[in-house]
């Protein structure tokens, strides 16, 4: 383990990556909490699979981009720790699965060769910076949004106010006004704009998907944007200390703005500006990289299936500002394929185009800056590759989780479910192969993580029971959700309940109904104008139990009789922690408050020691069986049940004591008498500790 060190040229990554390595030894050793184990290795992106023994890897690529080099630096890792398959996320991550957890800092170490993090792609964390696939090419874009997104990214990576939420955090940029980015279903979603010259975002506030949809509220209708990383600052201190941390469940940043609502939210946001580091954060977007295609002679192409060819030319070609170029879409199946393929397509992009390659958020690859005159070349090479099905974001291209297949909280199968039926599609309706208005979305199951209830078109996968107590896999149909763009959408209705081996002759009456009554409408507007009602009267024969036949009971792409089997769902990394741990956290909170302070990072000292005191103080109050919901409820019970109290003193208060992080601008002095503070604070509590167990 000892010969990545001195390969890794950034100290904090190296850090990182050997605290991994030491806190899974203590861990194997017996002598770190299996909970808070799991806080830590999720922060790093190792996710536990539905498996034993053996880890999911989510690798974090921001806004999708993916170099050539970087390709085949993850194609490299997966054969080497995993399984060759690599599987793309609609948060345009990458995943490989069945790792040895004991081997994950080595395969850490060796995608920060070519600077690829697994840091905060999983956990209570600030997750993937997601973007419109087409930012940088998009022909209605005002401008690129990837400086921007990169920018974003890069602020908050490591960032100690954002690393111990009390849920996920989803950040979003769209290129335009369609919104591709879907920026009304993130915790904070920016869609760019230019006013009297200057370059910003609309800002939505509070979106999310799971059990409970929410759609964003409007935050701002324009911000400039050297506003937006300040803004996102003052947004995580809020709801870092305001946000619920006990229920899972009511965890999100949708939650917060349904109990305070928008204006008591902005007032909260207010309360926290002299604790932001910089009131305007410039972005320099003249910085970022710039593009460099690949200068070739166009060579000599035979096109065999000419008919073929013209219909990949129609549904997978994407038009791109750039005069002389396109972008080709690849349709990838469920999101998965493999490092032979993906080498050859990094040696492709990278000498005939720009070198890179995005990932998109319906688990697809985009290739941009092609020659329009390579095109034919292209299509031939990557028909080698088995990537020219056409119908490339189209009804035919199924988004869907892992669903069961790896995933602890799965309950039915999104995947194979989801190859039935795009086969439906292509025999049945190959019309709909060409159709950019229908989507469909699968998620195996309430959390929606293949975004089933923004879809025309969603499954989520469930189970039925029948009356004799006998079990089934089954789908929740969802109709009429979809995308208006500008930061509005609509989320499906739960219209029927259906056993899964129904969804292909679900799928096909509300195809069937579309064509005879659609009227060339959008699906979206024809779902609207008819209502729910209307499409339960025709599925509701499907919802009928009594009758079901042995392969009812048999999910889709597995031979064995359906159980109903959850895990211990990881997607949050909620954890509920031992008092000694807790106080262990809190004197590292204090090295790392001490580190940043030598560094001269003061506001980044100062949330260290604020994380310590609010973490010490969490640590007494969970020692009295009390809740421990959100910080600002820690800060005020501390306060009640040992202060007032007289069990304990702490001079001036504590809750007065611990807000002094948003009544004072982060200097190097406010920094030192802050840490101060927090270490006599910690000193204080673990002598009083001590008392009180030698009494025991």
């Amino acid at each position: 383990m000892q010969s990545f060190r001195s390969e890794i040229e950034n100290p904090v990554v190296e850090r990182d990556i050997l605290e991994l390595e030491r806190k899974i030894r203590e861990f194997k050793e017996g002598n770190l909490d299996e909970e808070k184990f799991r806080s830590l290795r999720l922060a790093r992106g190792v996710y536990g699979q539905r498996q034993q023994g053996v880890q999911m890897i989510r690798i974090k690529l921001p806004y999708g981009k993916v170099t050539s080099k970087q390709l085949h630096r993850i194609c490299d890792v997966s054969d080497e720790y995993s399984t060759g398959r690599l599987h793309i996320t609609t948060r345009q991550d990458l995943q490989i699965h069945y790792v040895d957890l004991d081997r994950t800092p080595e395969l850490w170490a060796e995608l920060e060769k070519d600077s690829v993090t697994l840091r905060e792609a999983c956990g209570n964390a600030v997750r993937n910076v997601t973007a419109s696939e087409t930012a940088g090419i998009d022909v209605d874009e005002p401008f690129d949004v990837s400086p921007y997104a990169e920018a974003l990214f890069k602020y908050f990576l490591r960032n100690p106010i954002s690393q111990e939420l009390g849920r996920k955090f989803k950040v979003s940029f769209s290129a335009s006004d369609a919104d591709t980015g879907l920026s009304y279903m993130h915790d904070l979603g920016f869609i760019a704009k230019i006013r009297d010259g200057v370059k910003g975002f609309k800002v939505m506030l509070g979106g999310g998907l799971g059990s409970q949809p929410r759609h964003a509220d409007v935050l701002f209708e324009f911000l400039s944007s050297d506003k937006i990383i300040p803004l996102m600052d003052g947004v995580i201190r809020v709801f870092d200390r305001y946000g619920e941390r006990k229920s899972r469940a009511k965890a999100r940043m949708k939650f917060l703005l349904k109990d305070v609502g928008l204006d008591g939210f902005k007032k909260l946001l207010e309360e926290e500006q002299k604790a932001v580091p910089m009131q305007t954060f410039a972005i320099d977007a003249l910085a970022y990289p710039k593009i460099n295609v690949a200068t070739v002679n166009v060579p000599i192409t035979e096109i065999g299936d000419k008919t073929a060819f013209e219909k990949w030319k129609s549904t997978n070609l994407v038009a791109q500002r750039q005069s002389g170029f396109v972008a080709i879409g690849i349709k990838v199946l469920l999101g998965d394929f493999y490092t032979d393929k993906a080498r050859l397509l990094a040696d492709l992009v990278q000498n005939y185009a720009a070198g890179e390659i995005r990932l998109s958020l319906r688990q697809n690859i985009l290739i941009p800056y092609v020659r329009e005159e390579l095109i034919p070349f292209f299509y031939t090479e990557l028909e080698k590759l088995g990537f020219v099905e056409a119908g490339y974001n189209k009804a035919l291209d199924i988004t869907a989780c892992p669903g069961t297949d790896t995933c602890n909280l799965g309950i039915a199968s999104s995947t194979g479910i989801a190859e039935v039926l795009e086969r439906v599609i292509k025999a049945e309706y190959p019309q709909y192969i060409s159709n950019s208005d229908v989507v469909i979305k699968i998620s195996g199951c309430m959390n929606a993580c293949g975004q089933h209830n923004m879809a025309n078109i969603g499954f989520q996968g469930m189970s039925v029971r029948t009356k004799d107590k006998l079990v089934a896999p089954a789908l929740q149909v969802l109709l009429g959700g979809g995308n208006i763009g500008n930061g509005e959408g609509r989320f499906a209705d739960k219209v029927v309940k259906i056993p899964s081996k129904r969804g292909p002759e679900a799928l096909r009456l509300i195809l069937d109904d579309f064509d005879k009554n659609g009227n060339g409408q959008t699906y979206a507007d024809y779902y609207a104008e008819k209502g729910e009602h209307y499409f339960y009267d025709f599925l509701k024969p499907l919802t009928d139990i009594t009758n079901l036949a042995p392969e009812d009971f048999i999910d889709w792409g597995t031979e064995k009789r359906y159980e109903k089997a959850i895990g211990i769902g990881e997607c949050a990394g909620v954890v509920i922690d031992l008092i000694a741990t807790l106080l262990l956290e809190s004197q590292e909170k204090i090295q790392h408050a001490q580190d940043a302070l030598e560094s001269k990072k003061w506001a980044a000292s100062i949330y260290h020691s604020y994380s310590s005191m609010v973490n010490t103080a969490k640590a007494m109050l969970t020692s009295e069986k009390v809740k421990v919901n959100t910080h600002r409820s820690i800060i005020k019970d501390f306060d009640e049940k040992f202060l007032q109290s007289g069990r304990m003193d702490f001079d001036g208060g504590f809750e007065n004591a611990v807000l002094q992080i948003n009544k004072n601008e982060p200097t190097k002095e406010f920094a030192e008498t802050y840490l101060n503070n927090a270490l006599k604070f910690l000193e204080k509590v673990e002598l009083f500790r001590e008392a009180e167990l030698a009494n025991v």
